[in-house]
C-alpha cells in the first residue's frame, strides 16, 4: 500500500544556502533502489551490472544497487527498464509515529535541496504496524518543512503534481528506508510517445520485453498488433543506440549535489553513440488504420518515421519479411463475455496462421489471457511471468516449424 500528500504553505523568504551543503552526504559509496515492473528484476539487475554498479541484489519489484553518486546520472541516462532510481539517504528502525517524525527531522535535508525547491512525499508499506499511512505521509512532511523552518525561517512548498523533489519512504514491520528520488517524472516517460492507444504497454516493460524474447538489431522485428508502437519505438532506439534518457529532464538536477558539467558530458558521449536515423528490419502492422495513425504519430515525434515500416495487414494474412527473425506483440484480450468468444474464435486462426507463413521464426505473445497456449494450438518454448502494473500477465515464447497446425476444437475456456 502506498500513499502521498501535499499541503504546505509558500516560503515567506527564500533560505540561505547551509555553509558546505554543495556535495553533502555524496562522498563515498551510495546506496541505490530502482524499481521495476514485477517480473524484470533479473533483466535489471543485469543492466545495472553492465553500469558498474556493485552489491547487485534484486528484490521482488526492483533491484538494490550501490556505487558512486555520480552512478545515478548513468543509471537514469541509461537504464531501459527501471521505473525510478531512488537514492537511499537513511536506513533506520522506528516502532512509531513518533519515532519516524524524530527520525527525518534529525537528517539534513537542507544539504540535500534549497528551500525554494517544491516537494512531495510518497509512502509505500509492507507488514508495517503503523495505522494509517496517510497520516505518517503528513508527519513526514511536517518533519520535512519544521526543520528548513527552524533553520531558515522558511518552509518549501509541496506540489503533487510537479514537484521538484520527490520524498520516498518505505516500511516494513520494524524498519524505514528514506530515499531521494533522482529521476523525477517515472523513467518509462522517455519523451517520445504523444499519443496513446487503448491501454499502451509502459515503455519499461515493453523493452524487457524485448530483452526477454532474445532479439537482436541484427535480427528482422515484426509486431503484427502495433497499437501506438511502444514495442516498434523501443527497438528502433535500441538498434539506433540512443540513450533513453537523453531527451528529458531528471530529478537530480534540482539536488545540491548535481554537477552540471559532468552530466553535460556524460550526455554529450552518450548522443555521440548514436547512429544516424535509417531503415531499419523493423516492422509494424495492425488491422485497424486508426492504431496505425497513433503509432505513425508517435514514430514520427520520437524522429524514427523512416527507420520503421507500417502498414495496414490482416495478421490472419500477413506476409512476414523473408529474413526469419522475432515476432513480439501484445495482442488484445476480452474484458467481457462477448470479446472472450471473439478471441476463442481468433486463437486457433493465429496459430494455423503462424505455422503456416513463419516457419523459423520465434513468436513471443504478451498477454494477461491465460487461455491462450490451448486455444492456439501450439506448445510454448517458454513461459515468463510478468505483470502490467498490478495485472498478471504471460510472456509465451513459441517457435515456429514449418507445416500446417491442427484445428484444435471443443478446448476449455481457461487454462495455464
Amino acid at each position: 500500500m502506498s500513499s502521498d500528500h501535499g499541503a504546505a504553505r509558500r516560503p515567506s523568504r527564500a533560505a540561505p544556502a547551509p555553509s558546505g551543503a554543495g556535495a553533502a552526504g555524496t562522498s563515498g559509496p551510495q546506496h541505490f533502489f530502482s524499481p521495476c515492473p514485477r517480473g524484470l528484476e533479473a533483466v535489471l539487475q543485469e543492466e545495472l551490472s553492465a553500469l558498474g554498479a556493485s552489491e547487485v541484489r534484486p528484490t521482488d519489484g526492483g533491484v538494490a544497487f550501490s556505487g558512486p553518486f555520480e552512478l545515478c546520472y548513468q543509471a537514469n541516462l541509461y537504464s531501459r527498464i527501471a521505473s525510478r532510481v531512488l537514492w537511499r539517504v537513511k536506513q533506520a528502525a522506528y516502532r512509531s509515529e513518533r519515532d519516524v517524525y524524530d527520525l527525518v527531522h534529525g537528517l539534513p535535508w537542507e544539504a540535500w535541496f534549497d528551500v525554494e525547491r517544491t516537494l512531495r512525499v510518497n509512502v509505500s508499506a509492507t507488514a508495517s504496524p503503523l495505522k494509517s499511512l496517510d497520516f505518517i505521509t503528513l508527519r513526514i512532511k511536517d518533519a520535512v518543512c519544521d526543520r528548513f523552518r527552524d533553520l531558515t525561517g522558511a518552509r518549501p512548498s509541496v506540489d503533487t503534481a510537479a514537484p521538484d523533489v520527490r520524498i520516498h519512504a518505505y516500511f516494513d514491520a520494524s524498519s524505514v528506508s528514506m530515499y531521494l528520488d533522482t529521476s523525477g517524472d517515472p523513467l518509462f516517460k522517455r519523451g517520445l510517445r504523444v499519443a496513446g492507444g487503448e491501454a499502451p504497454l509502459r515503455e519499461n516493460l515493453a523493452a524487457g520485453i524485448l530483452r526477454l524474447s532474445g532479439w537482436t538489431p541484427d535480427r528482422p522485428l515484426l509486431d503484427p498488433m502495433c497499437g501506438g508502437g511502444t514495442f516498434l519505438i523501443e527497438a528502433a532506439d535500441i538498434a539506433l543506440r540512443r540513450a533513453p534518457g537523453s531527451r528529458r529532464g531528471f530529478g537530480f538536477e534540482k539536488l545540491r549535489a548535481f554537477a552540471p558539467a559532468r552530466w553535460s558530458a556524460l550526455l554529450a558521449q552518450a548522443r555521440e553513440a548514436e547512429l544516424p536515423v535509417q531503415p531499419l528490419e523493423i516492422h509494424g502492422s495492425d488491422l485497424y488504420g486508426e492504431a496505425l495513425k497513433i503509432a505513425r504519430t508517435n514514430l514520427a515525434h520520437a524522429g524514427l518515421e523512416s527507420a520503421v515500416a507500417l502498414k495496414q495487414a490482416n495478421l490472419l494474412e500477413l506476409t512476414p519479411p523473408r529474413k526469419p527473425g522475432i515476432v513480439v506483440t501484445n495482442p488484445p484480450y476480452g474484458v467481457r463475455i462477448g470479446e472472450q468468444e471473439e478471441l476463442a474464435r481468433f486463437y486457433p486462426l493465429l496459430g494455423d496462421a503462424l505455422k503456416q507463413r513463419f516457419a523459423g521464426w520465434n513468436v513471443c505473445i504478451f498477454t494477461a489471457d491465460m487461455r491462450l497456449p490451448k486455444l492456439i494450438g501450439l506448445k510454448p518454448k517458454r513461459r515468463v511471468p510478468l505483470f502490467n502494473g498490478a495485472l498478471e500477465c504471460r510472456l509465451y515464447e513459441f517457435e515456429m516449424v514449418a507445416g500446417t497446425a491442427r484445428r484444435r476444437k471443443d478446448l476449455p475456456p481457461a487454462g495455464g
